[in-house]
């Protein structure tokens, strides 16, 4: 058994910073730990244009720790009347990294996202020709569809389809949340992939229910079956190179989570990466964990893995602190005591 574990510097595949006070205070947290990540674009108005992108950019790295080594990825927030030039042109100025598709309504601020994917068939053939990754929130909005069905309908319906018409399109089929997703990535083609979270490994849509509603646990795509996060367990461990590490770190105070239409999201930036190692241990597979956090993900997006490193160390995890932001405070996920690693250094 191996009490220490150093591993090449990882990345997060799909973060939510937000802006403003909020950005300036859970930026330290991946900061601290990961190289780069994919910064998602859903804010109120959205990242929509190259110029939005930079901008934003501009405010997170004014937001960075002093000597903090990190790099924001933008991506542009997908709608019925996206501009296929100007993604274009923001991707060849390095400022677009991939798009982001919503469907429209499926999650926290996506009301602006694509209502049919037929209105984006223009954006989508841009990207495929220029080899711009679409990042995926693979989830119908259709009301007759069961809520822990959504994933599963969305690979039939739309996903499917799309890859049929636009079969060399990079896809990242994001925060996965059923063995269908994870038998779907597998079938396909070396263009696919997909990004786990830490939540999704360890908590199943029981957790959403322990002695009563429980809104610090409610994220979408929701929790589902035990089978289902027991087959998240075995992609993420099993060292494919088309699964890899995306947090969907989702802040929101706890006045938007304890309502009576509370936020979907969870915060889990505090302690992403050690809930991670202690899955792979569980799993008998902490050799796998550099490929899933560091490796597969640069792979993907044909970039150069980070320089430095990560190092973990078997031990009891401190609580995580309160954080206040404003007059508001923000709860990190709870680990609980099940957590029996921590970053070193």
């Amino acid at each position: 058994m191996t009490d220490t574990l150093t591993i090449r510097r990882p990345d997060d595949w799909h973060l939510h910073l937000r802006d403003g006070d909020m950005l300036r205070a859970v930026l330290p947290f991946t900061a601290d730990v990961f190289g780069r990540a994919i910064i998602m674009p859903n804010l109120t108005p959205p990242v929509a244009c190259a110029a939005d992108a930079a901008a934003y950019r501009n405010r997170i790295m004014a937001a960075l720790p002093p000597r903090a080594a990190f790099e924001p990825l933008m991506t542009a927030y997908l709608t019925d009347g996206t501009d296929p030039d100007d993604l274009a042109q923001g991707h060849a100025d390095g400022i677009f990294t991939a798009a982001k598709l919503y469907p429209a309504g499926a999650t926290t601020n996506s009301d602006n996202g694509v209502t049919d994917l037929a209105n984006i068939h223009a954006v989508l053939a841009t990207m495929e020709r220029i080899g711009m990754p679409l990042l995926v929130h693979g989830e119908v909005t259709d009301p007759a569809v069961d809520i822990f069905d959504r994933e599963k309908v969305f690979i039939d319906r739309v996903l499917k389809p799309a890859l049929e018409e636009f079969s060399a399109l990079k896809v990242v089929f994001e925060h996965i949340t059923t063995a269908e997703g994870v038998d779907f990535v597998r079938s396909a083609g070396a263009n696919v992939a997909a990004t786990i979270t830490p939540h999704h490994l360890v908590i199943n849509r029981n957790a959403l229910f322990a002695g009563g509603m429980r809104p610090h646990m409610f994220c979408l795509p929701v929790a589902k079956r035990e089978r289902h996060r027991l087959a998240l367990r075995d992609a993420a461990t099993s060292g494919e190179a088309a699964f890899f590490l995306g947090t969907d770190s989702a802040p929101h105070p706890v006045s938007a989570k304890e309502t009576d239409c509370g936020c979907a999201g969870i915060f889990n930036a505090p302690s992403a990466l050690e809930v991670y190692a202690q899955v792979f241990d569980d799993e008998g597979a902490l050799d796998k964990l550099e490929a899933f956090a560091s490796l597969n993900g640069p792979a993907f997006y044909g970039l150069t893995v980070n320089e430095g490193t990560v190092t973990l160390k078997r031990g009891e995890r401190a609580a995580d602190t309160l954080l206040t932001v404003g007059d508001e405070e923000v709860l990190a996920f709870d680990t609980g005591s099940a957590v029996g690693w921590r970053i070193s250094a």
